[in-house]
This record gives C-alpha cells, structure tokens and sequence, in this order.
C-alpha cells in the first residue's frame, strides 16, 4: 500500500501480485491446494506461512489476498478477511469473538438476517444481547455497561435509512472496554470513514456495490492484523465461510470503478429524493442527503453525502406501492441493492417480512414503505419513470 495514493488509484493498484509472467490483469488462481519444494517447507509453512505462502484455499488463496488488501487499504485497516457472503462476514465477526456469557448491544434497526444472528443464534448459545434505539445516545449509555463484549450497529440503517453516531457510541463504547463492529454496507466503501470514527470491525456484504453488476454473492471482515489473523481467522478457517478466488476475481475488477459509480449513484439519489418530496402522492421521503432528514447534519460530517439508497412511503399502503411497483419499467423489482441497475424493493412483505409488525410499525417500515436502490441510468429518465409509476399508483 502506498500512503499517498488516492482513493482512485489505489482501487485499481493497491493488494496487486504478478506472476513470473508479468500479467497486467489481476489473475485467477483457481487451485484449492498448493504445491511444497520439499517436506521441510511444507511443515514450515503449517508452522507460520509467510505473506506470499499459502496453504489451502479455504485459508488463503492470492487472488483473494488481493482483494483483502486493496479493500483493506481502501477502508484504513491494517487487514482484512473475505467471505462467502455477507452474512458470512456478520456471523462470523461476531461468533468468532463471543462466548457463552458475553454481553452484546446492538442496534435494533438491522437487516432481517441479522437480527436472526443476533436474536436467535447468538442468545441460543449463551451470549446476553441487549438491543436499543440507534439514534439514542442516552440509551447506548445505559445499556453498556463495564461486562459489554462488543456493539453492533448498522451505520445507516436498512430500510429506513437511519444514522448511528459512530464517533459518539465508539466512544461509549471504548469507555467500557467494548469492540465496536459497524455494518457499513449503505455507507459504501467510498462514503465510508468509519474506522477514523472509532469503529474497530467494519462489515461489508461485497455483494452490493463492491461487486455492483448483481453477479456474486460476497463479504469482507476489515479490522487490525492482530484481530483478523488471531480472532477472526482461526473460525473462519475451520467454518469454511472463506470467499471463492472467482469472485475475489470479479470483485477485484468491480473495485476499479467503485468510486466513479458510488458517486454517480449518491447524486442520483438526490436528485430523485428532491423530486419524491415535491410529488403529490408521496406521504415521506427519508434520504440522508436532504436537509429534512432529522440527521442531516450527522450524515454529512459522517459520510459527506446522503448515500445511493432513498426510501420514501407511498400514499394508500401496500395497494398503492404493489400498483407503483408493477408500473415501473426501468426499475425492477428485486430485494438487493448496489446494483448498476436501479431496483425498487417493498421491505414489509420481502426483506423484513418475518418481523412481527409492532417492530415494523416502531422502525417505520410500513405498508407503503419503498426502498430504492440508485443504479447507473440518467436520472433524468428514472425521475420521469417513478413519476408515470406514482400517476398509477
């Protein structure tokens, strides 16, 4: 990693190898073993593999160290560890460093597996969860206390697009002796300063907008080296939740244009956020990016833009946004987000379905609730698609 490089040019250089055939692309070591010059060397590795030794895949693979060193470089961590998915990052991250007893508090606005993870697996195997209002500074305070093993927080809540205050809850937090793990995936890489902010774990589901084309499923780990080689590592090895060298592969390729396309995106975003707010059959829009979004302010010193994702609440419940959502012709229909192309989701019967709905009715995912994910069309022409949506509606 070069230290003055901009964020630019480290996406296509930083993390590359070359073999002894000088390739200019990244290239795809698709072998799930590797080959020792003697029986010594092969038990010196087992013992400490060197940086550019490897062992097996589901340990390390160099494709895929490429792309945890430039991904690691891009977020300001020391290192990083990919996985199979997103989820896989989450799961693993937390059950890597709990035990029967530790206490976690997290977040409660989350993604529907994660709260799975966190309510059912983590609590059937002992670990004590306490969940709190995101945006309650107060309630962060109350709830951790000197035994707390970690928190855990989305850093912009999925689907209502609500802000935790990573300085502020990392310093609660370190005050207590607690990790601090910060799903990052709305923020982006690109948006993303959350290791400057105090975050000590930061989580990423490569599928969205590092991957971008909606081709693989994928995650990324970024922490210190000592955490991810001496926590992480060792139950990410033996669990065999380890990314594929081919989608290290395409990720490394999406990684070069991830800024331009993040940035074209975010100001989609707001242009179609400034049109929802004047359209007559739109009851809210909630974008970070928009002075009426109640953590304005919190988003731009955060991440200095209002993100690729807007939601907004469609007049006449869940009737009227199936109608809205049926009439689309560039947006689809889809529940994942970060894609090239624009997708349109309904959370309350899709993503967080299995909610019961006081908990849907207390995070505001309501009927009429849409998410909308940015992708790379002319804004021009998404506007003019949501309009004749919302006439239908």
């Amino acid at each position: 990693m070069t230290n003055d490089w901009k964020t630019r040019t480290r996406l296509v250089h930083d993390g590359s190898r070359r073999s002894q055939y000088g390739e200019m692309a990244e290239a795809i070591f698709l072998t799930q073993g590797f080959v020792y010059p003697t029986a010594e060397d092969a038990e010196a590795r087992f013992v400490q593999a060197g940086p550019d030794e490897f062992i097996y895949a589901r340990y390390g693979n160099p494709t895929t160290r490429m792309f945890e060193e430039r991904i690691a470089s891009l977020e300001g961590t020391e290192d990083a560890f990919a996985t199979a998915s997103g989820m896989a990052a989450v799961s693993g991250a937390l059950m890597s460093m709990l035990r029967a007893g530790d206490h976690v508090v997290s977040a409660r606005a989350l993604f529907g597996s994660c709260l799975y993870v966190l309510e059912e697996v983590l609590q059937r195997f002992g670990v004590k969860v306490s969940f709190v209002d995101g945006a309650d500074l107060g309630a962060w305070r109350a709830a951790v206390t000197p035994g707390t093993k970690a928190v855990f927080f989305e850093a912009m809540s999925n689907p209502t697009l609500e802000l935790v205050d990573i300085r502020a809850v990392s310093q609660i937090a370190h005050a207590a002796g607690a990790l601090v793990m910060c799903d990052n995936v709305f923020a982006t890489p690109i948006f993303s300063r959350a290791v400057e902010q105090g975050a000590d774990v930061v989580v990423y589901s490569t599928t969205k907008h590092i991957d971008g084309q909606g081709r693989a499923l994928g995650g990324v780990v970024c922490a210190s080296r000592d955490w991810i080689r001496k926590v992480l590592e060792p139950f990410m090895k033996h669990t065999g939740g380890s990314m594929s060298p081919f989608t290290a592969w395409m990720h490394l390729n999406g990684m070069a244009t991830l800024d331009l396309r993040c940035r074209a995106m975010a100001d989609t975003a707001h242009e179609v956020a400034v049109a929802l707010e004047a359209a007559p059959k739109v009851a809210r829009v909630i974008y970070p990016g928009l002075p009426s979004h109640r953590q304005h302010a919190l988003a731009m010193a955060q991440m200095g833009s209002g993100g690729t994702l807007v939601s907004f609440e469609v007049k006449g419940g869940k009737e009227a946004a199936f109608r809205f959502m049926n009439a689309l012709k560039i947006a689809k229909i889809s529940n994942n987000l970060g894609d090239a192309k624009t997708i349109a989701t309904h959370p309350a019967t899709t993503t967080h379905q299995r909610l019961a709905q006081p908990t849907k009715d207390m995070l505001g995912i309501t009927p009429g609730l849409i998410r909308l994910s940015l992708g790379l069309e002319d804004a021009s022409d998404l506007i003019a698609d949501l309009t004749q949506a919302l006439a239908l509606a």
